[in-house]
């Protein structure tokens, strides 16, 4: 599996998000701009002892990460679908992407993928559930769907 995280904010997500990566055997990609150093204490004491346990990759751009993983099947999560993310039959090799904190993905992703996203049910009271969360909720729905692959 592969989280791609386009142009993330807050270090603590990103590290939340790289210690659920190395506990799961998930690539982690980074898409810049990124919204803190990557030797943020935040991000670093999030993610703890496990920064050396997962591959992070750095992108320039979201068509650097679609041109090395475009064999693999792409999902875009969103709250602009009405797609639900179980709804989906996961690969093992599917690739995860959300959005900044803030913004979300960007209308021109969303447009060009539109076949492929997906979104998390929640109440309509506020943004959108955290980011770090939702990437859990998401991947470990495909990890189950896959039968936890060499997971115990």
């Amino acid at each position: 599996m592969h989280i791609v995280i386009c142009e993330p904010e807050i270090p603590q997500n990103t590290g939340n998000i790289a210690r659920t990566c190395a506990l799961t055997r998930t690539d982690l990609h980074l898409v810049k701009p990124l919204g803190f150093s990557l030797a943020d204490k935040y991000m670093k004491r999030a993610g703890l002892d496990y920064w050396d346990k997962v591959k992070v990759t750095l992108w320039d751009n979201l068509a650097g990460c679609q041109k090395h993983l475009g064999h693999c099947p792409w999902y875009f999560a969103t709250t602009k679908t009405r797609k639900l993310y179980d709804k989906i039959k996961y690969a093992e090799n599917s690739v995860l992407v959300f959005g900044s904190e803030s913004r979300g993905l960007d209308e021109k992703i969303l447009a060009e993928n539109r076949e492929r996203l997906i979104r998390i049910p929640m109440l309509d009271i506020g943004r959108s559930l955290n980011l770090s969360n939702a990437a859990a909720i998401v991947l470990y729905e495909a990890i189950r769907q896959n039968r936890f692959p060499g997971l115990s």
